[in-house]
C-alpha cells in the first residue's frame, strides 16, 4: 500500500471516513489575503448537507484584506478533496480547506486567494495553450530554539538563538545545559552535512511522514546552506491550486512539529544577518493532453520555444511579479545585488546565479521545466503561483524573447559586464510601484481584479511599508548616535 494517504473525493466519502475514524470535530481552514491560514470549527453533528453547498458563516471584516464591517457576513464552503485528519489535535478532528463565498452576491469572493488560483487554472485551459500547469516549490525555512522581538517608543530589538548556530561554539554549555561538543555548521557551510552537525533530521523526517499521512506526495529533505537550523523539504510537483494547498499544509505541519519539540520554525526570508536567506524556488511547466510542452529536441537546454517565451514573461514582468512573490520588506534583505541572491534577470541552464534556471538533472521530456528563483516563502502561494502563471502565459502569447542565456557565474563577472544585466528591484516600495504600472497581464480572464491589486498595494503601503519606515533601526544607533 502507498505510504501517501488517499483523500476522499466527495462528501459521501468524507462522512464514511469520519465514521471510521471516530471524528468529533470538523475544522474549516481558509487563507487570508496576506497568506496566513485562519480557521473555525464545528461539531461533526453540524456537518449537514447544506454546508457542502452554502457553507458556514464567519465575520469577513475581522480577516486581513477582506471585508468592511458593514459587509462582514461571509461563508466558508469546504472542498471535500482537501479532507485530512488533523494530526495535532487530541480530539479526533477532520480538516477541510475552504473557498470563500459572498452570500449577498451569491458568488465566489473576488479577494479569496484560492478562488484566484482556481481562476488562473481555468484561464490556462481556456487559452488553449495547455490544460494544466505543474508546480514544484522548494520552501526553505529556519528552525530556531528561541525567538524574542519587541518594539516600543524608546527601544527596538530582536534576538534569535539556535543551538546549531555557529555563534554558540564558544559557550561552555549548550542551550539545554549539556556540555558543548562543538559540532555546528559554519556560516554558509550548512548544505548537506550529516549528523551530528545536522541535528534536525528527525524533525524534518517527522514532517514528511505527517504530510504523507495527509495525502501530500513528498520528495526529499535536507539541511540548507545557513547555520542555525536552516532546512528544506520538497514536495512532488502537482497542479497549481492543489500545490498551493500543499504549501499551506507544509507550513502548518512544520510549525506544529517544531513546537512539539520545543523549537520554533519560521519562513521569514532573512532572519539572520551575514548568512543565507530563505527562498522558495518555484519549478513550473505546462502540459497538454498528458504531454509536457516545455521539452524540445535540439533546443537550448532541451527546452521548447514555448518554454523560452514563458521564461521571457517571467523575466519581463519580474518587477511587478515580486509584489506577490517576494511581498515583504524583509524579502529585500535577501534580494540584494552583489551578494549570493537570485537577483539577475536572465535565464540559464544549471546556473543558480540566474533568476530563471533550467534544471539539467535529466533529459526526459517530463523533467523539462523552469525554476524561477526570486520568490520566497513569505508569499501567499495561491497569489504567487497564479501571478507567475499569468506572466508565463503572457510571455507565450506575445512571444516575449528572454534574450540570450548567460551561462556564467554572474556573481563573479567584471563590473562592466555585470552592469549590462538587469536585476530585480531593491525594495517592496519599488515592486509595488511596478505592480501599479504593470498589471494588465494579471487581469486577463478576470483572474485578478483591479480591486484585489489596488487593495494589495494599499494594504502593503499602509500596514507594512509605513510602519517599518517610521521606526528607527537598531543599527542606526551604531551609525549615527555620535553624530
Amino acid at each position: 500500500m502507498s505510504p501517501v494517504a488517499k483523500r476522499p473525493t466527495n462528501a459521501r466519502e468524507v462522512i464514511q471516513l469520519a465514521r471510521e475514524r471516530g471524528i468529533r470535530i470538523v475544522d474549516f481552514k481558509f487563507i487570508d489575503l496576506l497568506g496566513t491560514w485562519q480557521h473555525t470549527a464545528i461539531p461533526i453533528e453540524a456537518l449537514s448537507d447544506n454546508v457542502w453547498v452554502e457553507g458556514t458563516g464567519f465575520d469577513g471584516s475581522s480577516i486581513r484584506g477582506f471585508q468592511e464591517i458593514h459587509e462582514s457576513d461571509m461563508m466558508l464552503v469546504p472542498d471535500p478533496t482537501s479532507t485530512v485528519i488533523d494530526p495535532f489535535y487530541t480530539i479526533p478532528t477532520l480538516s477541510f480547506i475552504c473557498n470563500v463565498r459572498d452570500p449577498v452576491a451569491n458568488s465566489s469572493y473576488s479577494r479569496d486567494p484560492r478562488h484566484i488560483a482556481q481562476k488562473a487554472e481555468a484561464y490556462l485551459k481556456s487559452s488553449g495553450l495547455a490544460d494544466v500547469s505543474y508546480w514544484g516549490p522548494e520552501l526553505e525555512f529556519f528552525i530556531f530554539d528561541s525567538i524574542r522581538f519587541d518594539q516600543g517608543v524608546n527601544y527596538g530589538f530582536y534576538y534569535v538563538d539556535s543551538d546549531e548556530g555557529v555563534w554558540n561554539s564558544g559557550k561552555e554549555k549548550t542551550l539545554d545545559g549539556a556540555r558543548n561538543l562543538g559540532y555546528r555548521p559554519r556560516y554558509k557551510e550548512g548544505y548537506f552535512p550529516v549528523a551530528p552537525i545536522d541535528t534536525l533530521g528527525d524533525i524534518r523526517s517527522e514532517v514528511i511522514l505527517k504530510l504523507q499521512d495527509m495525502g501530500v506526495e513528498m520528495e526529499k529533505h535536507h539541511h540548507e546552506v545557513a547555520t542555525a537550523g536552516q532546512g528544506e523539504i520538497d514536495m512532488k510537483y502537482t497542479s497549481l491550486t492543489q500545490q498551493a494547498d500543499n504549501v499551506m499544509m507544509y507550513k502548518y505541519v512544520l510549525k506544529n512539529v517544531a513546537r512539539a519539540h520545543g523549537k520554533v520554525a519560521t519562513y521569514m526570508p532573512k532572519p539572520l544577518f551575514g548568512d543565507n536567506g530563505t527562498g522558495m524556488h518555484s519549478h513550473q511547466s505546462l502540459w497538454k493532453d498528458g504531454k509536457p510542452l516545455f521539452a524540445a529536441t535540439g533546443g537550448y537546454a532541451g527546452i521548447s520555444t514555448m518554454a523560452l517565451n514563458y521564461a521571457g514573461g517571467l523575466l519581463h514582468h519580474s518587477p511587478a511579479l515580486l509584489a506577490f512573490c517576494a511581498p515583504t520588506t524583509n524579502s529585500y534583505r535577501r534580494l540584494v545585488p552583489g551578494f549570493e541572491a537570485p537577483v539577475n534577470l536572465v535565464y540559464s541552464q544549471r546556473n543558480r546565479s540566474a533568476a530563471v534556471r533550467i534544471p539539467m538533472y535529466s533529459e526526459r521530456p517530463e523533467e523539462k521545466r523552469l525554476e524561477y528563483r526570486c520568490p520566497d516563502p513569505s508569499c501567499n502561494p495561491y497569489l504567487a503561483f497564479a501571478a507567475m502563471l499569468m506572466a508565463g502565459i503572457d510571455g507565450v502569447v506575445n512571444k516575449i524573447d528572454p534574450g540570450k542565456p548567460v551561462d556564467k557565474d554572474i556573481y563573479t563577472l567584471p563590473p562592466e559586464e555585470a552592469a549590462t544585466i538587469k536585476t530585480v528591484p531593491g525594495s517592496l516600495e519599488e515592486v509595488l510601484k511596478a505592480l501599479e504600472e504593470d498589471h494588465d497581464f494579471l487581469l486577463r480572464g478576470g483572474v485578478f481584479t483591479e480591486d484585489v491589486i489596488e487593495h494589495w498595494i494599499t494594504y502593503k503601503r499602509t500596514r507594512e511599508l509605513d510602519p517599518v519606515r517610521l521606526r528607527p533601526h537598531p543599527y542606526e544607533f551604531h551609525l549615527y548616535f555620535d553624530a
